[in-house]
């Protein structure tokens, strides 16, 4: 049977049908600007570049700089973006390949949002596709076919504006005019057309900062301009919202007459929505239809154009920084933009950060927004700290319990006017070193930072390493310390019995009911966490007025021990809001702090000035050699690969390797210092289980050289294919 081949059998009519093969079709290169320049969706470091694409002469229309396009890269088909046009490449033509297709004809990003996205990629040393995976949700093909452009109707939209907003513009203005010093030197930077920088302390009262900045927000819509507002969390969103459209501003949503046409002044941006919504609001801001966006993180990105307002509220809450390389923090993100595009950069809270306490000192063109003495005076609730010694003073019956008698009687007075608020600290679960006489938290001799309790060895400090042998209290020169436990649960069972008759409400994201949004205006105990505080409704009050009798912080202890360089600061912010809840002391409100805490802490809180803890952080900061007095960046991964790293930079023995602040000179490099193995999937992986982590710090005019050098030396250790991981994070907000 050699040479003869087996048949298939196949029934009549069933036999398979015999494709021919289509010759492909024969593609012209465009007559003008024939090359395309692309970003591929490709995350790698080391191909951190565009690209070069012939393009096909039937679609040089469509292919215009910043729409979406499908190319071969390799041997997968990629998705990326045109990022110009040009005559020729220095690719050899024989290696040039078509670009497959256009998959839209819209531009997704403009001129402008193409300069942004390569001036934040370069500031945090990443590349321009870790911005665009973020900065631009994936297409819907459905809301690219409904779309018609505005014209006419957008343009008659502005002008109707720019009338309707004059007058509450301006009887908003006399109000906080009447709040706020510097408030002539506000209205001036966001009406100017020339970059502007405010840092704005926000007065206390229910919703009263979203009242504000909705004023700042509608101050540049009338004037023509575009606003962007980026927020910690949605119950700030949805604050924001509802402010937003007591000015008139309508939401971008459906037409109420049913048609399928959408439209609206406020668009909200972030990476949790619907593919589809979040598509349509993004092109929506890129056609120009909405000039107003507001939203969480990802909002940072939103297509506007021109000089903008740029703000953030709470920047140095840990929602505001990005979890994927570049690991982008958004404050930065709008500061850039803002210069960028000569607009206004407004960073905005009730506590104030370092990095805007540094800025507002250092730098005279930043206007410096908060509360007056007489406006403070009226508008903040009445402060008082009950720590030991106060305690003393009063001669407090129980001046060792967790809620003393002084604060017990304080919530039996304001339960008969209306709710009171518990503010408790979360569960922790970590452990930190204090000392066993004066109760401080040890701290390593060499550079001040935070001991760390090692198995069966000396301590460790958590910023440089070292050990700490032969250890003294730098306060009481104590030579012994101990394990001090954060957390607090169990009040509700203490409270039952010390309120008696009154309603308890727990509000806690762990408790099977969750968060409380609203509870009613009358007397009744509410025991909350941070940012789980239900906001107060009262049918006979106007909306955002009513609010709590009384704010009571237990545990403020707490806060000498939370773990990371900006604990006090997310203490104070978490601290002022839910003050910000309770009632003006003109109707007798009153806000209690219990428990021992830093003074300066305590001060900013009962004083409502944020400065005060701000400028006792930049002191400090400046005098270990921290941010905001220098910048720095974090490297961590493989031990052999973090430190191959750090010699190739410079930073060990090279011109990197010392930082000099006034007369002093400091070793650039803190660590490396080892930290816990990566887990994935439950488990831990093997080849991350000697992992280190180190700080770079340099001057703050060369931390573009330092992004630079740091994207250079990952992209020549992930294009050798080197074992280990490695990454890193220019200014991460805990810099340890």
């Amino acid at each position: 049977m050699s040479g003869m081949h087996a048949e298939q059998l196949a029934l009549d009519g069933l036999a398979p049908r015999r494709r021919r093969r289509r010759a492909p079709a024969e593609k012209t290169p465009a007559a003008e600007h024939p090359i395309a320049r692309v970003v591929i969706d490709v995350q790698a470091t080391h191909l951190g570049r565009t690209f070069d694409y012939l393009v096909d002469e039937k679609q040089s229309d469509a292919a215009r700089p910043g729409v979406r396009v499908r190319v071969r890269f390799g041997r997968r088909l990629l998705d990326g973006f045109i990022w110009q046009r040009a005559d020729s490449s220095d690719t050899p033509s024989s290696s040039l390949r078509f670009l497959e297709r256009v998959v839209s004809p819209r531009v997704v990003l403009s001129e402008r949002m193409r300069d942004d996205v390569a001036l934040i990629a370069d500031a945090f040393g990443g590349t321009r596709a870790n911005i665009l995976r973020v900065a631009v949700p994936p297409r819907s093909a459905k809301v690219d076919g409904e779309w018609r452009p505005g014209g006419k109707a957008v343009s008659a939209r502005a002008d109707e504006l720019a009338v309707t907003l004059d007058e509450p513009t301006v009887k908003a203005f006399s109000r906080i005019e009447s709040s706020y010093a510097s408030a002539a030197l506000l209205k001036q930077a966001l009406e100017a057309r020339s970059y502007g920088h405010v840092v704005w302390d926000s007065l206390p009262g229910p919703r009263l900062w979203a009242k504000d900045l909705a004023w700042a927000v509608a101050t540049m819509i009338m004037h023509g301009r575009s606003a962007v507002v980026v927020l910690p969390d949605m119950r700030h969103v949805s604050d924001m919202a509802r402010s937003l459209a007591a000015y008139g501003l309508r939401p971008f949503a459906p037409s109420p007459t049913g048609n399928g046409v959408w439209g609206g002044d406020v668009a909200t941006l972030g990476a949790s929505m619907a593919p589809e919504l979040r598509y349509r609001s993004y092109m929506a801001v890129a056609d120009g239809t909405v000039r107003c966006v507001i939203g969480l993180r990802a909002a940072m990105y939103a297509p506007v154009e021109g000089p903008a307002l740029f703000a953030i509220v709470d920047d140095v809450a840990y929602q505001n920084a990005d979890g994927l390389m570049p690991y982008a923090q958004a404050r930065d993100v709008l500061r850039l933009r803002a210069q960028a595009h000569g607009g206004v950069f407004l960073a905005a809270g009730h506590a104030r950060s370092p990095i805007s306490q540094w800025e507002a000192t250092h730098d005279p063109r930043v206007v410096d927004v908060h509360a007056l003495p007489a406006a403070a005076k009226d508008l903040t609730p009445w402060g008082r700290w009950l720590n030991h010694e106060e305690l003393a003073r009063l001669a407090d019956p129980a001046i060792g319990a967790r809620v003393p008698h002084t604060a017990v009687a304080a919530m039996h007075r304001a339960l008969g006017k209306g709710p009171v608020l518990l503010s408790v600290p979360h569960r922790g679960e970590g452990t930190v070193l204090a000392c066993t006489h004066c109760h401080a938290r040890a701290r390593c001799p060499r550079c001040t930072g935070p001991l760390r309790q090692m198995p069966a060895a000396a301590p460790q400090c958590a910023w440089c390493g070292a050990a700490a042998v032969d250890w003294h209290c730098s306060s009481c020169s104590c030579p012994r310390m101990r394990g001090v436990r954060v957390g607090a649960e169990g009040t509700m069972r203490e409270l039952q019995g010390l309120v008696r008759g009154v309603p308890i409400m727990i509000s806690t994201p762990n408790q099977p009911r969750g968060i409380i949004e609203d509870v009613a205006d009358k007397p009744q105990l509410v025991i909350a966490t941070p940012g789980a505080e239900p906001r107060v409704v009262s049918a006979s009050r106007p909306s955002g007025t009513a609010g709590y009798q009384a704010v009571v912080i237990l545990d403020a202890w707490t806060s000498l021990y939370a773990p990371g360089l900006d604990a006090r600061v997310d203490a104070l912010t978490a601290w002022m809001r839910a003050a910000s809840l309770c009632v003006p002391r003109t109707r007798g409100g009153q806000v209690l702090l219990v428990g021992e805490s830093d003074p300066a802490l305590a001060q900013s809180l009962v004083m409502w000035d944020p400065r005060i803890l701000a400028s006792k952080e930049v002191e400090e900061r400046a005098a270990t050699v921290f941010p905001p007095s220098v910048s720095a960046a974090a490297v961590w991964g493989e031990r052999a690969a973090v430190t191959t790293l750090l010699d190739r930079i410079g930073a060990l023995d090279g011109d990197l390797g010392i930082v000099r602040v006034g007369d002093a000179e400091w070793p650039a490099v803190l660590g490396p210092v080892p930290i816990a193995p990566e887990r994935r999937m439950g488990r831990q992986l093997e080849e991350t289980s000697d992992r280190v982590r180190a700080l770079v710090r340099v001057p703050n005019d060369r931390v573009n050289e330092l992004a630079a050098r740091l994207r250079a030396a990952v992209a020549r250790h992930v294009a050798s294919r080197s074992p280990g991981e490695l990454r890193f994070a220019i200014d991460p907000k805990d810099v340890i």
